[in-house]
């Protein structure tokens, strides 16, 4: 018989964590080791089970799931961990990928595919909702874009950008980088030359991307 996926949910719904454990719990190759009703004591017993997928919730009281990743992963780095949350955040995406995690789902998925998602993520795989795995795909042709961008400027014209993203008028910008009117308004002309634009929003959202 084939090792079964040992499992450990971290989750202070009850019902929640009840539920996906019966449904975790009816794979004949999978096991839930042990459940958690939030991340504090989790960490405090992490040392002491043994297993191949954390499912993780995000906002529980006290640690959230992003800051027990962090904590939990480098001390097995073997181990997946999957994010099961309501929070389609593309900030709180990166922050748990970034922490460590390997998967990140929606929890208004069907059992079935929290079913798959665990297979998915034990064998290697990093399983993400199809809405998760866009938004994570556009932000980072953003970020891409923004520093192609950027790159065209001087570290003068960049710090010019900067206060114009801040709101400032050309008089404030003057007097913060104290220069003249004048040189900020040729700084700004050579902004929008290079970045092939006509005004100061869309120079701000070329190169700093819209906000997400």
């Amino acid at each position: 018989m084939a090792k079964r996926i040992r499992i450990i949910i971290v989750e202070d719904d009850k019902e929640i964590r009840e539920l996906a454990e019966g449904i975790l719990s009816s794979e004949k190759d999978m096991e839930v080791v042990k459940t958690f009703p939030n991340g504090e004591i989790f960490l405090k017993s992490w040392v002491n089970y043994e297993c191949d997928v954390v499912l993780m919730d995000i906002n529980m009281p006290g640690k959230n799931g992003i800051e027990c990743v962090g904590e939990a992963k480098p001390k097995k780095p073997q181990v997946q961990f999957l994010i099961s949350t309501v929070f389609e955040n593309p900030q709180y995406i990166f922050q748990a990928l970034c922490n460590g995690a390997t998967g990140y789902m929606l929890k208004n998925n069907t059992a079935d595919k929290l079913v798959a998602a665990v297979r998915e993520i034990a064998s290697g795989g990093s399983p993400m909702s199809a809405n998760i795995a866009r938004l994570v795909v556009d932000s980072f042709s953003r970020k891409q874009t923004a520093e192609i961008h950027n790159e065209l400027l001087t570290s003068r014209e960049k710090e010019i950008l900067d206060l114009l993203a801040q709101g400032l008028m050309y008089k404030e910008i003057a007097s913060k980088k104290e220069i003249g009117v004048e040189t900020v308004r040729k700084h700004v002309y050579n902004i929008y030359e290079k970045l092939q634009v006509n005004s100061r929003t869309e120079a701000i959202n070329k190169v700093y991307g819209k906000q997400l």
